[in-house]
């Protein structure tokens, strides 16, 4: 059985993940080959299009940090948790951030994602 808070922690870590080939290491170990991640913004496929949409986030969302909002959901081979990006430090001490996202993920048999199915519940304007 699949472990979902880890894999939610797992995820969260690839988004705060800033090195470059250490965060690719994490999308390898997390996502098959074949993953894919859809979002409002993104649709890509395989590791170096996860870590590419990644990388772009990152630089979109400079000095932000991610963490999970509330408990994860999980059954079968799916979880959905929500989690919400604001400035390094800043989240946590009450202040509401400038991000936040409903993400579910859907696992292999062996507990790896292949698929995100990602929503901005909110998000600054472009």
């Amino acid at each position: 059985m699949t472990d979902f808070d880890d894999v939610a922690r797992r995820y969260i870590d690839v988004f705060n993940e800033t090195d470059p080939a250490a965060r690719r290491q994490k999308v390898a170990a997390l996502w098959t080959a074949g993953g894919t991640y859809t979002d409002p913004l993104a649709d890509v496929a395989g590791h170096d299009g996860i870590d590419g949409f990644v990388a772009a986030a990152q630089a979109q969302l400079a000095g932000f940090e991610f963490r999970l909002l509330g408990p994860v959901e999980g059954h079968h081979d799916q979880a959905r948790f929500r989690w919400e990006a604001g400035p390094t430090g800043a989240l946590g001490g009450g202040a509401e951030a400038p991000v936040v996202g409903f993400d579910v993920v859907v696992t292999d048999a062996d507990g790896r994602v292949e698929r995100v199915h990602g929503f901005l519940d909110r998000a600054p304007a472009a």
